[in-house]
């Protein structure tokens, strides 16, 4: 397609969208959002620069998303149903994930960001994965791979007689190949690894990232089982079984293998870890197929070759002016959430044949929240985060978003069909229509945040005070809205330097109590809260929750182990942890004498795209979001 017929084509969009084009006014951005909409989103021209407003390219993916329903509703019903997109997107209250903001309507049409490629024990599935990968990559898309069925290092090769150089050498591969092929040509790749703890090399793939500068592209997570965890609390030994053989080889005491996992955690932040049976307890299409890995951020447990797109809602938009939820309201933004995000999966351009059929097959969706730690403080009265009352807070909010988000697909069912695998899932059995196999996830929504200009994902605040590093320009100190708003009259200069200095306000006496309480910030809070936050979510999510449990530098080494039994007991899918200042690669601090050092090997915690060290900043090259020592 020509950049005429694109144009074309999106003056048609908006001629058709007469009601958005009588009643729309530009949607009201903060300076960061215009600066990340205009460097990642906006159409530009050969020059590079924008050729459409924030307005226009919400009008373009309205457009684009709604007229799939053509085969469904009349002429003046997608219309109508254009506008209803356009009208959530620009008043922020829904985004999609940026993939579907930056290519609908436009010759790439990639809308998805999450894919899980299959890799199985032979070279033409290894390099042939590899071009998938550079291809998914080049769209947009994040990848995740399990290398859990690659034969072992030193494992015999029967074609050639030698010796095999085992999956952590592949993974090596990988990551060079997403060094050289950027992300949607302007960012650097993203990748989910991930190992069973019962392959040989599980040792080797735990310690992969305490050589510095290595799988700078990878997050790297532990699949565990059952049967792993319940010997870890006995203190016992369980098999290790040759991948290629499917024979028992060996075994290890689960205890110490836990422990090197706790330790190189501890060190680095990685590996998190899977709780691999449980996610597959969940699974909705047992008879297709096992699941074995996830997106980069952990979020979206897939099948081979499925994708997944993400949206998510902002909670900020739906408190009262007397501080209290506004259910139904946000039910009607779930459900057509939903609508949309179903929409997605017909108006794609897939990037390989394999992955559209399998995504066409389940058609899983991963409808999420944002803003929640924002949320909290704007109910009457605040509420802390690390509190009973919060927990209560996310279950009620969550159980409306999922509540809502199911009968929507089962009224799409209804009206367009089941998913075409439902035969062979549980609702079948159980009698439920579904149009998809999975409608609801929480995602750590690093971009579409800083559009929507609220926290991120369901994350606590990091700091209170913060200067900002976007795409090399250094912006002034900041401090965070919530707190100039609640805490205004208080924020002399002196006291202002004071946060400045630590990012927290736990220590001004000179704020109220109550004032102190809700604005904890994520080092404050004890790994118990950050895990059962966590929980609350996931107990109503289809899928998985991204949530990094932030650590202080003083937490010990019981301290992640104890974090990742509890995430065990509490039913969640899977656990990562950060704890600050636990390598050089220092990706986020506060403080006026802190200092920055920073290099790709530690993932972005707000989207896990790659960190830069930009002019004494950290900046994330996917998502912009940074913190800096001005």
């Amino acid at each position: 397609m020509t950049s005429d017929s694109v144009l074309c084509v999106v003056e048609m969009g908006s001629m058709m969208l007469t009601t958005i084009d009588n009643a729309a006014r530009e949607t009201s951005l903060s300076d960061t959002a215009l600066r990340v909409l205009r460097k990642r989103i906006l159409r530009r021209d050969l020059n590079g620069d924008p050729v459409e407003t924030p307005t226009e390219m919400f009008k373009r993916v309205a457009w684009e998303i709604a007229k799939v329903e053509r085969a469904f509703c009349s002429e003046a019903e997608v219309r109508n149903l254009a506008t209803d997109f356009f009208l959530s997107m620009n008043s922020l209250e829904f985004l999609p994930n940026s993939p579907t903001l930056v290519n609908a309507g436009l010759p790439n049409g990639q809308l998805a960001g999450c894919f899980v490629l299959p890799l199985e024990d032979s070279m033409s599935s290894i390099f042939g994965n590899l071009k998938n990968m550079a291809l998914i990559q080049k769209s947009g898309g994040g990848t995740g791979f399990s290398f859990s069925r690659l034969r072992p290092k030193n494992d015999v090769v029967s074609t050639t007689k030698g010796k095999s150089s085992g999956p952590v050498s592949f993974m090596r591969l990988y990551d060079y190949a997403c060094e050289v092929t950027r992300l949607g040509g302007v960012r650097s790749g993203a990748n989910m690894a991930v190992m069973r703890c019962d392959h040989p090399d599980i040792l080797e793939f735990v310690d992969t990232k305490l050589v510095r500068d290595t799988l700078q592209t990878f997050n790297i997570s532990v699949a565990v089982t059952t049967l792993f965890m319940n010997c870890v609390r006995e203190s016992s030994e369980y098999p290790i079984i040759n991948p290629r053989t499917q024979q028992v080889v060996g075994h290890l005491h689960a205890r110490a293998v836990f422990d090197k996992i706790v330790d190189a955690a501890w060190k680095t932040g990685d590996p998190g870890l899977l709780f691999i049976d449980r996610i597959n307890e969940a699974n909705p299409t047992k008879s297709v197929g096992e699941i074995e890995a996830t997106n980069p951020c952990g979020e979206q447990p897939l099948l081979p070759y499925e994708s997944c797109v993400l949206g998510s809602i902002n909670l900020t938009k739906f408190v009262t002016p007397a501080g209290k939820i506004d259910k139904d309201r946000l039910g009607n933004v779930a459900r057509l959430g939903v609508r949309f995000l179903d929409d997605v999966i017909d108006a794609n351009r897939y990037p390989i044949k394999e992955i559209e059929d399998a995504t066409k097959a389940n058609r899983k969706i991963g409808l999420g929240v944002m803003g929640f730690a924002d949320t909290l403080l704007q109910l009457h009265p605040p509420i802390e985060y690390d509190s009973k009352e919060a927990i209560a807070t996310a279950e009620e909010l969550i159980s409306v978003v999922s509540e809502q988000a199911r009968l929507e697909s089962s009224r799409l069912a209804e009206i367009k069909g089941d998913f075409p695998n439902y035969s062979k899932s549980i609702f079948s059995q159980l009698g439920i229509r579904r149009r998809n196999a999975a409608v609801t996830t929480v995602a750590p929504t690093g971009t579409i945040s800083l559009l929507a200009n609220c926290s991120s994902g369901i994350e606590p605040l990091f700091a209170l005070s913060y200067g900002r590093q976007m795409f090399g320009e250094t912006r002034a100190l900041e401090i965070n809205p919530m707190l100039e708003q609640l805490a205004g009259p208080y924020l002399n200069v002196d006291i202002r330097r004071r946060i400045a200095e630590t990012g927290s306000v736990s220590d001004i006496a000179e704020l109220p109590d109550e004032l102190r309480k809700a604005f904890v910030t994520a080092h404050e809070i004890s790994w118990k809260w950050h895990v059962r936050m966590q929980a609350a979510f996931q107990d109503k999510v289809d899928s998985a929750v991204s949530k990094t449990v932030n650590l202080p530098n003083s937490a010990t080494l019981d301290d992640v182990r104890r974090t990742y039994l509890l995430a065990d007991e509490l039913g969640c899918k899977g656990i990562t942890v950060f704890r600050d200042r636990c390598r050089d690669d220092q990706v986020l601090s506060v403080g006026s004498t802190s200092t920055f050092s920073v290099s790709a090997t530690q993932a972005c915690p707000e989207c896990g795209g790659p960190m830069e060290h930009v002019s004494g900043c950290v900046n994330c090259a996917s998502c912009g979001y940074t913190f800096c020592n001005l």
